[in-house]
């Protein structure tokens, strides 16, 4: 800030701040997401509802700490992992049952 801005600033009057936004860490977030702007995360879970194995590659990448790369896709991919759990649970309780219910 120079001298003016801190005059104007001190009368109470609005100072234009510059966006750098290249220049700035936070700059590479403006960008917009892969998959059609979801997220590889959210596309996952969203594609896991017709071929399940994309929650397994979700899942895969989010324990790897992908999402460090991008904090932006770690809510997806924590969805397509809780996603996978659920329907890993599902699938095990109904081979299970169909196993020992004496088919």
């Amino acid at each position: 800030m120079n001298s003016t801005d801190l005059e104007e600033q001190k009368k109470g009057k609005y100072v234009l701040i510059r966006d750098d936004a290249e220049d700035s860490e936070l700059g590479q977030f403006y960008k917009p997401l892969p998959c059609f702007g979801f997220g590889i995360g959210w596309f996952s879970f969203l594609l896991g509802f017709v071929f399940p194995f994309a929650w397994y590659v979700a899942t895969f990448l989010y324990l790897i700490s992908y999402y460090h790369r991008d904090p932006r896709e770690r809510s997806g991919l924590a969805a397509s992992a809780i996603a996978a759990l659920i329907f890993s649970v599902a699938l095990v309780i109904t081979v299970l049952v169909l196993v020992f219910s004496g088919r």
